[in-house]
């Protein structure tokens, strides 16, 4: 009997909070900052004259309106500040790393809140000075200059946070920050590969294809799939749902995006559009690919002859190395996913263990192949991962193991470099494990 494939519950729950949660946008959190500054600084002063007449600021009208008004004037300046350190963080990072890097440095949510506070703090001010004199009564309200000093402090933290962010731009940073991300998508999407894989061939192919899905628009990136959502939709008709692109792909016009199998009347097209999220970027969420994507864009930017860093190839390894690690020990088969009943309900291509391994290794052996550093640190990776991960992912690691040697072999003539190169060494140039004759 075929195992029972079927998401985990928390595999399911978790992709449905991330596809509802990803609708929410960066310039959403400094409107909500602007937002409640002016309703503060339109109702604290207020309460303040009505219901506390006695507390009272000691500071006099022409002081307490200099202070307001320089609160306002310099968190102008220093919004200016935070947009032009925004700019120069997404320059760098699209010229430095990769420009995919872009969308992650300026969605940080310490700049969108940093951006909030700095608004906040300049909307109140203007909005608490309509209060200083109010009337003509001569009167400075306590809590008004009590609120609007807490926001200024709170705006200094904010900016030297700000500031420590800018630390994040150094390399080492960059590269764990985008592991991070690919560490916790593994962790979220995949089993353990003690999972019995998923043996769906003879349901799909007894199928019989009602109605497929056309894309229309302008170029997008398929991004997400709600997956419980399609799983539902599918099993209400009693139909089966494949994807026909991949999370990651480019749909195009007229670009299928999946197919209905089954016997009956169509699902209405928008219906299962709702469950598919696009966009202009590719995202982590239900794409393990490219994390990978984004380490091995760093790598062969730092191999190119312009940049001529092949130390940063190696620490881009080092986290590539770890990302293939988790998957090797990873059921990767999931693309099958059923209902309550067992029945399969939708089918989802996933990268299988090759397309990791040549996305992985492919652009860099290319392009370090003349690096005795990039390719000694590729040699260790290969063996170690041989040495650790079960037999199952041995075969395509001996290919690569191969492949290594050959490109060893064509591209040092020195015999001498050739030895070098073939040893294998964790820091590309430090500490000689083994060399192979």
């Amino acid at each position: 009997m075929a195992p029972e494939c079927r998401g985990s519950p928390r595999q399911e729950v978790n992709l449905a909070l991330r596809f509802r949660n990803s609708n929410a946008t960066a310039w959403l959190i400094p409107l909500l900052y602007a937002a409640g500054a002016v309703a503060l600084g339109f109702t604290i002063p207020r309460l303040a004259y009505n219901f506390l007449p006695g507390y009272l600021s000691t500071v006099s009208v022409n002081a307490a309106i200099g202070i307001y008004s320089a609160v306002a004037s310099g968190m102008i300046a220093l919004t200016g500040i935070v947009f032009s350190l925004t700019f120069v963080m997404v320059q760098f990072s699209a010229t430095a790393y990769s420009p995919r890097l872009v969308l992650w440095i300026a969605r940080d949510p310490v700049v969108s809140h940093a951006m909030g506070m700095f608004t906040a703090t300049f909307l109140y001010a203007i909005a608490a000075l309509a209060w200083v004199d109010r009337g003509g009564s001569g009167r400075v309200p306590l809590a008004g200059t009590a609120l609007v000093t807490a926001f200024l402090i709170v705006s200094v933290i904010m900016f030297i946070g700000l500031i420590q962010r800018v630390g994040m731009l150094q390399v080492n940073r960059m590269l764990i920050f985008t592991a991070d991300q690919g560490r916790r998508i593994i962790e979220d999407l995949y089993p353990s590969l003690d999972t019995p894989p998923c043996q769906v061939a003879g349901e799909v192919a007894r199928s019989r294809s009602l109605q497929t899905l056309l894309y229309h628009g302008q170029a997008s990136i398929l991004q997400e799939v709600n997956i419980p959502a399609l799983v539902e939709i599918a099993s209400r008709k009693g139909y089966t749902i494949e994807l026909l692109a991949s999370v990651g792909d480019a749909v195009l016009e007229a670009t299928p995006i999946l197919k209905v199998l089954g016997v009956g009347s169509p699902i209405p097209d928008k219906t299962l559009r709702s469950a598919i999220k696009l966009g202009g970027e590719r995202t982590f969420t239900q794409d393990p690919k490219y994390a990978i994507r984004l380490l091995v864009d760093i790598a062969i930017k730092a191999l190119s002859p312009a940049v001529n860093d092949p130390t940063t190839a190696v620490q881009a390894l080092d986290q590539i190395e770890d990302l293939l690690i988790r998957l090797g020990r990873c059921r990767l088969e999931i693309g099958s996913f059923r209902d309550a009943k067992s029945d399969l309900r939708l089918l989802i291509n996933f990268p299988t263990w090759d397309d990791f391994l040549c996305l992985a290794l492919d652009e860099i052996r290319f392009y370090g192949a003349t690096s005795i550093q990039v390719m000694r640190r590729m040699k260790a990776l290969v063996n170690e991962l041989i040495s650790i991960l079960p037999e199952e992912r041995q075969p395509a690691l001996r290919h690569w193991q191969e492949r290594l040697q050959f490109t060893v072999e064509r591209s040092f003539a020195d015999q001498l470099d050739k030895l070098d190169a073939f040893a294998e060494d964790r820091q590309g140039l430090g500490s000689t494990r083994r060399v192979r004759e």
